[in-house]
């Protein structure tokens, strides 16, 4: 019984992975929203639900991994000993993962890794995604510690912060990777980033960056408000930019046909 579940594991092992595989370069090759499930079980030679057996959803075939790790800060800060701060825990936590090269730090060069994070790059609806994952970590953290008995914009602000940090430290892992710098390289210049990120959080950033010099000129293209000279709020971006595309060709003489179009007559 023990020899046949070995089997089945490793079997369902292969088919995942060369499901991800399959749809990772036809992505790459394609375009993510170019290249449809029924496409990548065709070319994978199984059936359409067997994608959704292994991947609920056409997303999971690149950013699923995410899935996995939502809750994680939330149980890391849950599960911390008596004395300790959510700072202290999570920043040595991703230290930890930072030595073991995990994927979640952005610093690992393996070729699946680097082929999800280019089509992230690449790929708008799977930035929002992720983005959204990242929300509700920070939702999940942030209820944690309202649990605990911290107010809650106290626990808001501390679990944005937090977990910010660390999505702008992958961030900058992952592009100096897709940069091809090697990987013992970025780990070092990894760890001094995260020492340097959670000092700034840990000591407070009210005096950095203090200035020293005398700031340039107001920019004239702005009111003291902040709005844009000339901007109507009654007007949507899109129209106005449309509107004056229509106002530049009619300018110029001889097409009848296209006045005769955007005449506000025909509305």
């Amino acid at each position: 019984m023990e020899r046949h579940r070995g089997l089945r594991e490793r079997k369902k092992n292969a088919t995942w992975g060369l499901l991800k595989t399959t749809a990772l370069q036809m992505f790459l090759e394609r375009g993510y929203e170019n290249v449809s499930v029924a496409e990548i079980a065709a070319a994978a030679n199984v059936s359409k639900a067997t994608v959704f057996n292994y991947f609920p959803t056409k997303e999971d075939l690149v950013i699923g991994g995410m899935r996995h790790h939502i809750e994680d800060a939330a149980r890391v800060v849950r599960e911390r000993p008596r004395g300790t701060t959510p700072h202290a825990v999570l920043r040595d936590r991703f230290l930890e993962l930072l030595e073991h090269r995990a994927p979640q730090t952005g610093l690992s060069d393996k070729p699946m890794f680097l082929k999800v994070q280019e089509l992230i790059q690449t790929t708008p609806s799977l930035v929002v995604s992720a983005m959204d994952y990242r929300r509700r970590s920070g939702a999940m953290l942030a209820e944690v510690l309202m649990d605990e008995g911290h107010p809650k914009l106290t626990s808001r602000l501390v679990s944005s912060q937090l977990l910010h940090t660390q999505h702008i430290l992958v961030e900058a892992n992952v592009h100096l990777i897709l940069e091809g710098r090697p990987i013992y390289e970025v780990a070092a210049m990894a760890y001094s980033a995260a020492h340097h990120a959670f000092g700034l959080l840990e000591n407070g950033i009210g005096d950095v960056m203090r200035r020293e010099t005398e700031p340039p000129a107001a920019d004239p293209a702005f009111t003291p408000e902040g709005c844009r000279v000339g901007y109507d709020p009654g007007q949507g971006e899109a129209e106005r930019v449309l509107e004056q595309a229509a106002e530049r060709v009619l300018a110029e003489p001889g097409d009848e046909i296209l006045e005769a179009l955007v005449d506000p007559r025909r509305a």
